[in-house]
């Protein structure tokens, strides 16, 4: 079971009482959290092919955090890496990214149509 802590109230809240949508979104937006993972993601979206060796030499990470980061992304399913010899090719899924883009899109669509005039003190 999963769950999550609500501070203001102190206690656990099961994630199974949000939709199977959110909770795959909540997954998805807490796996790109972390600026490491992004920068991978974006590395390998301007290189635009799958990368085979060390992603570390390219980043400005130790290759123990890229492969920790490295994980986190392919159990996602964001990234794929085949074993290719001695080395791994990583490569972008761009299924599940569209996938978690449009959820995102659908997500944020109605919240940015609304007219109010909160903006003025979001700026």
């Amino acid at each position: 079971m999963s769950y999550i802590y609500d501070i203001k109230h102190s206690e656990m809240i099961k994630t199974e009482v949000f939709s199977p949508k959110l909770q795959d979104l909540a997954k998805f937006a807490k796996v790109i959290s972390h600026p490491a993972r992004l920068s991978i993601l974006e590395y390998l979206a301007e290189t635009k092919t799958c990368i085979s060796g060390d992603i570390s030499d390219s980043l400005p990470l130790s290759r123990s955090t890229v492969s920790q980061h490295l994980k986190e992304l392919k159990e996602m399913g964001l990234i794929h890496g085949e074993i290719d010899g001695l080395k791994i090719n990583y490569c972008l899924c761009n299924a599940k990214i569209l996938k978690y883009k449009q959820l995102f899109d659908e997500f944020f669509k109605d919240m940015t149509s609304i007219d109010s005039d909160c903006e003025i003190q979001c700026k």
